[in-house]
């Protein structure tokens, strides 16, 4: 069946039968071999399963548990809202398989108000988050810079000496949490000779070409980036910046970022579950986007930003880092970028800014990964989605309008 006809519907990994069997027949198999992991439709089931096809390490949890009140409420499958491309009209329920959604949950006041998994995403599934990896990691670089051990104006190549002959060289640590470093590197995940292409293919995320004589892991790639313009113009999302930013988080704790992310947020947040980060060749965490947690746990950082870095009964992330997140960067510098559906949008420490009033702010990843968060409305959405494109555009114009139709129902409540 051509993928291109395959809706969330029939490319449901359940249905579809990936890896059943004792042992799979061959037809059902999926391989890293062929970026089975990485590819429409099998990555629906393989983003579920991340450690199966890559090596990872562990992100430890501690020995108490954040609990979360529940009480489902049946109201918002029938919301309606209007999609910003071509102005259909659809209920929240549409919305979650027109998004090819894997799992969703929504938080109001901190009690889970909703929760839905599908395909072979379960409670206890931890499922790729892509670049809302990056969240986490801005989280704990503000957190360092307000212990006043990171200066926000320090140079890149004082900061990590390995890289005072690459374009990030002259560039402030500030540009690098905001993006607003000026390199040749592009984020075009279709081309496969891209900036993120030839990242990936240090990185190992899928097989590399026969003949392919290029850095063989990111902190070879990193110095080989080439500066292109002026920093601190304007806004460019490119993944290279936060490899960057987690190399510093890593060389400034003196651990692993695996370690990190477990003593700066696993136990102090309370989270259910141990999380799986992908390592690169050198067995260093993928820190553009290599974190797997489950979705309960998603959703326990989304609150604990919501309510200022508290959480698990206490200040668990420092409230001034929060703060800082939350006040947002430049938009004059992010308007240029052109994000059609984040009219006055912002980007700060590895966050967006979103549009409107409500001071609402994400993290986001690619084929759907999301924490959003509308202080205004109370609320906190954590999705985890397996959408056929990878691009933002690929689910914003359903997404967005479908969160504020149920941000702006709450707030009538």
């Amino acid at each position: 069946m051509p993928d291109r006809i395959l809706d969330a519907h029939t490319s449901d990994p359940k249905s579809m039968g990936w890896m059943e069997g004792l042992p799979p027949p061959p037809g059902k198999r999926l391989a890293w071999a062929r970026a089975d992991h990485m590819r429409f439709p099998t990555h629906r089931h393989a983003f579920s399963r991340m450690r199966e096809f890559l090596p990872s390490a562990r992100v430890g949890r501690g020995n108490a548990v954040w609990e979360l009140p529940v009480a489902l409420r049946d109201d918002l499958d029938s919301l309606r809202f209007i999609t910003l491309d071509d102005g259909r009209e659809l209920t929240w329920g549409e919305s979650l398989a027109a998004n090819f959604t894997d799992a969703i949950l929504v938080l109001h006041r901190g009690t889970v108000i909703y929760e839905r998994y599908f395909g072979t995403t379960r409670r206890d599934t931890p499922h790729i988050a892509f670049s809302v990896t990056k969240s986490f990691v801005g989280t704990i670089a503000e957190m360092l810079v307000h212990e006043g051990r990171l200066d926000p104006a320090a140079p890149i190549a004082e900061l990590l000496p390995e890289l005072a002959r690459s374009g990030f060289a002259d560039a402030t640590l500030r540009q690098v949490m905001d993006m607003t470093t000026a390199l040749d590197f592009s984020e075009d995940y279709t081309d496969a000779n891209s900036g993120i292409g030839a990242m990936s293919n240090a990185l190992g995320l899928t097989p590399r070409a026969p003949g392919y004589a290029g850095p063989t892991d990111v902190y070879a790639f990193l110095p080989t980036v080439r500066k292109q313009g002026e920093h601190g113009e304007r806004f460019t999302y490119r993944t290279c910046n936060t490899e960057v930013l987690g190399w510093i988080v890593a060389r400034t704790e003196g651990k692993r970022l695996d370690q990190v992310m477990s003593e700066r947020i696993w136990q102090p947040l309370g989270m259910e579950q141990d999380a799986d980060f992908l390592l690169d060749p050198t067995g260093m965490p993928f820190a553009g986007g290599g974190l797997n947690p489950v979705l309960r746990d998603l959703a326990r950082f989304g609150e604990a930003m919501r309510l200022g870095g508290q959480g698990n009964g206490g200040q668990a992330i420092h409230a001034a880092a929060v703060e800082s997140i939350r006040a947002g960067g430049s938009r004059a510098a992010f308007a240029p970028a052109g994000y059609t559906y984040l009219p006055e949008g912002s980007y700060r420490s590895q966050w967006w800014m979103m549009p409107g009033n409500s001071g609402a702010f994400s993290a986001r990843g690619i084929h759907g990964q999301t924490i959003y968060i509308d202080p205004a409305a109370e609320l906190v959405i954590a999705r985890f989605g397996s959408h056929p494109v990878a691009a933002g555009s690929g689910n914003d114009p359903v997404s967005l309008p479908a969160f504020r139709a149920v941000a702006q129902h709450l707030r009538n409540a």
